[in-house]
């Protein structure tokens, strides 16, 4: 990964974004459980009751911490460290651009531990009646994203393997989209729709069945239950990729139409060539 332009232009934002980024993402059981904020507040800042700046943070797991230090500059301190019992065993450092790719996959990982564990605590709920039946597999439209990433952790072992990788095919095709369509009127209502309720719908209707008779029984058309999710789901996805298809034919149209100015703008003329 490479170093983002805002940790060069605005460290302070850029480092809040990271641990928004964790808080948005995490329970906040868990997020203060593994993330830790260090700051340098100035007598200015406890005055005017300022939290300061941050200068590190840490991403602690069991087994190894993730570490980023800021010193104005910019300069910039990534380690990762093999933890035991609380003490350092060893480190080693990493660039920013590293360091990030680190987070990033830490970040993922918490989640879909987060929410496979928030699934179980689900189903028991729905078990004893006070939750309605397929709630653990909602996709909020206020955050699309994260649980589109950690449906397929959601779903457990209670669909085929084939089925939790489509899913998880058809979260990644609706993120794209959604990022293309964003403000697009009926485009994006589009896709919004698809994820928030054409998916999940569709697992719900599955997921309602006997695990066992949906697994084997023969429907009068000749599919068990299970094939016909997959079913479902193949053209559930073929109707994912071919909105995202159709948003990037869309940035491309407008490349074009971008480009098409740039040459009328600033392209050489006859009398400029030699």
């Amino acid at each position: 990964m490479t170093e983002p332009a805002e940790a060069a232009e605005d460290p302070q934002a850029f480092l809040l974004g990271l641990v928004e980024r964790v808080r948005h993402a995490l329970p906040p059981v868990l997020v203060a459980r593994v993330l830790v904020v260090e700051r340098r507040r100035t007598l200015s800042d406890r005055v005017s009751g300022r939290p300061g700046a941050i200068t590190r943070i840490s991403l602690l797991g069991q087994q190894e911490t993730l570490t980023l230090g800021y010193e104005p500059g910019p300069h910039w301190a990534g380690e990762a460290a093999l933890v035991y019992r609380g003490a350092t065993v060893a480190s080693r450092p990493l660039g920013l651009g590293d360091w990030l790719t680190a987070f990033v996959e830490r970040v993922s990982a918490l989640e879909a531990e987060a929410a496979g564990e928030a699934a179980t605590s689900s189903l028991a709920l729905q078990s004893l009646g006070l939750e309605p039946p397929g709630s653990e597999l909602h996709v909020r439209p206020a955050k699309i994203d994260s649980d589109l990433r950690t449906l397929p952790a959601r779903l457990g072992g209670r669909v085929p393997a084939d089925a939790i990788a489509r899913v998880g095919r058809i979260g990644e095709l609706l993120i794209d989209a959604l990022d293309r369509v964003a403000g697009q009127g009926e485009a994006e209502v589009m896709v919004r729709r698809t994820a928030t309720v054409y998916l999940p719908d569709t697992l719900r209707a599955y997921l309602i069945l006997p695990h066992d008779w949906a697994a084997h029984h023969v429907l009068p058309d000749g599919t068990t239950p299970a094939q016909t999710l997959l079913a479902q789901l193949e053209e559930l996805e073929g109707a994912a990729r071919r909105m995202r298809d159709a948003a990037a034919e869309h940035d491309v149209s407008a490349l074009l139409v971008n480009g098409r100015f740039l040459s009328q703008r600033f392209g050489l003329s006859r009398l400029d060539l030699p």
